[in-house]
């Protein structure tokens, strides 16, 4: 992983995030076709659209990371990943927080979701500590570990289960490269160019600090999508990666 991120453009490891409805998400689609190689579903788009928009940005020429967080007991888990594989998806989420066994009934859906669809699996990542949860906010749900902590802690139960890679902050990125090595997937939300409003994230850091760090894949959104010119805006974030 380490050795493509140092030799594919930066286009291909930044990752659009389209967190709006359906007609936005289009429009932006077409005006990044051709540029952007990512694009990602969230809850937002995916529960308005269902399949249908995965299968029209795949159509688009995108690849489709699909954030639905996955976090339920492994028969259900083990359904929802192969649905999900099977409409195209070519990242798909699970919180880690549902265990080794979740986990692995996931990775067990994917394949078979896309064995029955006839496309190759996708890439299945654990979502360790959402990037707008600080150490204060994880001690008011209950939790001891400062973030990092247990970011490292969730990443072992990834490692354990089988899966490709998992989701965390910059802030976490090198020791989790350093963690699962370097054919891990090591996506990184909480990235804003140098300047951008942080909005709700709290654990930031700049695309280039990302990839610094050991990120595989970066994940911006609003910086892009929000901006005068969607297309100016992703190119100046390649730009700085070049």
């Amino acid at each position: 992983m380490l050795d493509a991120i140092a030799t594919a453009p930066a286009r291909e490891h930044v990752i659009v995030a389209l967190d709006c409805g359906s007609d936005e998400a289009l429009r932006l689609a077409g005006q990044l076709e051709g540029r952007a190689r990512w694009v990602k579903v969230g809850m937002t788009l995916y529960y308005a659209c269902g399949p249908s928009i995965v299968r029209a940005l795949k159509e688009h020429g995108f690849k489709v990371f699909l954030d639905l967080k996955l976090h339920d007991i492994p028969h259900q888990i083990e359904g929802a990943a192969a649905s999900a594989a099977a409409s195209g998806a070519d990242m798909l989420t699970f919180h880690t927080l549902g265990g080794v066994d979740m986990l692995r009934a996931g990775v067990e859906g994917a394949h078979e979701g896309a064995a029955r669809a006839g496309t190759e699996c996708p890439v299945t990542l654990g979502i360790t500590v959402l990037t707008s949860m600080t150490d204060a906010s994880l001690a008011r749900i209950g939790f001891e570990r400062t973030a990092a902590a247990q970011v490292e802690l969730l990443g072992g139960v990834a490692a354990e289960a089988g899966i490709d890679g998992v989701v965390a902050s910059p802030h976490e990125a090198a020791a989790l490269r350093a963690q699962l090595g370097p054919a891990a997937y090591v996506v990184t939300p909480g990235v804003r160019p140098v300047g951008a409003d942080r909005g709700d994230q709290n654990r930031v850091a700049t695309p280039a600090q990302a990839f610094a760090q050991g990120a595989s894949h970066i994940v911006i959104g609003r910086p892009i999508t929000q901006a005068t010119s969607p297309i100016d805006a992703f190119e100046q974030v390649c730009a700085q990666l070049a």
